[in-house]
């Protein structure tokens, strides 16, 4: 296996440095618009840094090509999806990410113009594995493995994500890329109904208390846009799915406030003659998610609860989840909790892919494998998993 992974921040780095442990693949290339920042990612003599334009197809199918890569791993914010997408595909690599392409106010979906070329993904016998991070990712292997292994019938999936992480010294400082929490958090949040399909509500819509494991306690959870959702009921058959963030107030307020003033657009604007996007600019002056390690405590939980019949009829409602402490992270890998989180998932994914454990063709989502394999890893890579019954 000849990786390239696009993207060297936080997300890219962890993933890199947790790859360097394992011994399933022979090179390892990571790229990102940075050359310097690429080359801080590199571990051992398995691993090549390189220069790319993540919005080029072009430009990501060449470094394909020029590294006989047989697998590229997207690890930049998801409006660069759809041309690292293309890009591995126009190279023949199978592909990978943590986010899908985007939505938009017409009616396409997360995920719809992935999921609209897999016909030629299966022609060609190429896997596109979308969504495998955390949450997406994590979360819906717990949903498969719910549906295999622990009910009967599933009335509501709903995906529950909360920490009670703090950042000393500052008093707003996301723990992910600002870009992709505006993105998935100010979008008119996604929830699917057997009997009504897919449908949105207003963001921040329907909160509720979440009483989350690991010491984190109750967290006021709210809908947000997230691909579980839009994944999910394709491969698990479920009466209702759902995704809810524990974002907090002070966030909620922060991320309204942005909003508000039109600190959250993409489109350009014209500042003293040089164009800049506004979302940019919020991203800029934030400090960045990956340096944050040093200065934070706490721990965070991805996790799925699932309500409905037990294997023998019986009603029963559980969560599946996954805890990971910052200051473990920090110690074991250097990279902070949220983060190693997300990347922790494709690297084992990789893995089994490498071996043959999972084998796919076409664009498929992380529930259309088996759960097993995967869940067993996560033990293995030092990071386990729990079920409680609620």
């Amino acid at each position: 296996m000849r990786i390239l992974t696009v993207g060297a921040g936080g997300v890219g780095s962890a993933a890199a440095g947790i790859a360097a442990r394992r011994s399933f693949y022979d090179l390892f290339v990571i790229a990102d618009y940075s050359l310097d920042r690429a080359q801080s990612c590199l571990f051992d003599d398995r691993f090549v840094a390189a220069q790319v334009d993540a919005s080029s197809s072009d430009a990501v199918a060449s470094l394909c090509r020029e590294h006989g890569i047989t697998h590229v791993l997207n690890a930049v914010d998801p409006r660069f999806v759809m041309p690292v997408f293309q890009g591995a595909g126009e190279a023949g690599a199978d592909y990978l990410d943590m986010a899908m392409s985007l939505s938009s106010r017409d009616g396409v979906k997360l995920g719809d113009e992935q999921f609209a070329e897999a016909p030629e993904w299966e022609e060609a016998g190429r896997l596109a594995l979308v969504g495998i991070g955390v949450e997406p990712g994590l979360s819906d292997i717990f949903a498969r493995y719910a549906a295999d292994h622990l009910f009967s019938r599933i009335d509501e999936i709903g995906v529950r994500d909360g920490s009670n992480l703090v950042v000393d010294g500052y008093d707003f400082a996301p723990s992910f890329s600002i870009w992709t929490t505006i993105e998935e958090c100010l979008n008119p949040p996604v929830v699917y109904e057997r009997d009504r399909g897919w449908y949105t509500l207003k963001p921040f819509s329907e909160p509720e208390i979440f009483d989350f494991p690991g010491g984190i306690g109750p967290v006021e959870c709210v809908h947000v846009e997230h691909e579980e959702v839009l994944l999910i009921p394709r491969w698990v058959e479920a009466g209702k799915v759902t995704f809810k963030y524990g974002l907090g107030r002070e966030f909620i307020d922060v991320l309204k406030t942005l909003h508000k003033l039109g600190l959250d657009r993409t489109t350009p604007v014209s500042v003293g003659g040089t164009s800049v996007s506004p979302r940019d600019v919020v991203a800029a002056v934030l400090p960045d998610p990956a340096t944050l390690g040093n200065r934070m405590t706490g721990v965070t939980c991805a996790g799925t609860w699932v309500r409905g019949l037990g294997p023998t009829g019986e009603p029963r409602e559980v969560y599946l989840h996954h805890l990971v402490d910052n200051e473990w992270s920090m110690r074991e890998y250097g990279s902070q909790a949220v983060v190693w989180q997300t990347a922790v998932n494709p690297v084992i994914a990789l893995e089994l892919l490498a071996a043959g454990t999972w084998a796919g063709k076409g664009v498929l989502g992380p529930e259309a494998f088996d759960p097993i394999p995967f869940l067993d890893k996560l033990v293995e890579y030092g990071s386990p998993w729990a079920i409680r019954e609620q």
